[in-house]
């Protein structure tokens, strides 16, 4: 067989391109009222981001476990390799070692230290190698190779999901009660939040985006993901802003931001996820 890769809900990568490079997906959950609902399963809510008791949870030991114990028997013990959302942002990635524990040395557990398709890229990376028939070294190695050249950021319209859902980390020191901000963020090498630019103004800060973007990218190739929240038209100006900047980029694609990172964004956000050739 080959080795099998698998990843979890915040990769936003389409049903079409989990099946084409066999990724198997583990469901993250979104709390409403006591209601649990599992990403990519269950019917959530499109306006999510606005139910103020809405929380979210990581994937739990049990669907971990399942999910490694099978793709470990479809890759008939060849070994499995697991991209996870950034350690720095939700639990599932120590839950994800801790399952890794029941398999040995089996089942690798990949820190993609982003999120949304930052997690997709490296995730992608990973299985396109096993796709070539790589060993389980080398499927890790393309997955870890792939981490450090995947950048996100984000810009939000509002500021108050962020504080509420208490995923500032760093930047709280930034944040007090400036909610007029339309701040640039970004994920460290470390897959934290933090501030990349303070700017006062949503135009102001979609430019300083494409700038940063285009910096990253420089004369080189690319692949770019836009997500957003409920933000439709900023998403498709984004697009157009960085297609015209960086004619040269691979591959871009625009998709909602999904109900895990919608919740603790909020509505209007949109982000840029770039992985360098």
């Amino acid at each position: 067989m080959s080795v099998i890769v698998v990843t979890d809900s915040s990769s936003r990568l389409h049903s079409d391109e989990l099946k084409q490079h066999d990724i198997r997906q583990v469901p993250l959950h979104v709390l409403i009222d006591g209601v649990d609902l599992r990403d990519g399963v269950d019917d959530v809510p499109y306006d999510v981001h606005e139910k103020v008791r809405a929380t979210t949870s990581g994937a739990s030991p049990a669907e971990l476990i399942e999910t490694y114990q099978q793709a470990l028997a479809d890759s008939d013990g060849d070994g499995v390799v697991a991209v996870h959302l950034s350690a720095a942002l939700s639990g599932t990635f120590s839950t994800a070692v801790q399952a890794s524990r029941e398999f040995g040395p089996s089942v690798r557990v990949v820190n993609s230290r982003s999120a949304a398709m930052g997690v997709g890229f490296v995730a992608r990376a990973a299985a396109e190698a096993a796709q070539t028939g790589a060993d389980l070294e080398a499927v890790e190695a393309a997955a870890r190779s792939a981490v450090p050249r995947t950048h996100a950021f984000i810009v939000v319209h509002r500021l108050d999901n962020l504080r509420r859902s208490g995923r500032i980390g760093t930047a709280a020191s930034w944040l007090g009660t400036a909610l007029s901000l339309k701040p640039l963020l970004t994920l460290d090498m470390d897959g934290r939040l933090v501030l990349d630019q303070r700017i006062r103004t949503i135009t102001k800060a979609h430019a300083a985006m494409v700038d940063r973007v285009a910096e990253i990218v420089g004369e080189g190739r690319a692949s770019i993901a836009i997500h957003h929240v409920d933000n439709h038209d900023g998403a498709d100006e984004m697009g157009a802003a960085l297609t015209t900047r960086l004619p040269q980029i691979e591959s871009l694609t625009v998709c909602d931001m999904g109900p895990v990172l919608s919740i603790h964004l909020g509505a209007g956000a949109v982000g840029v996820v770039v992985q360098t050739a």
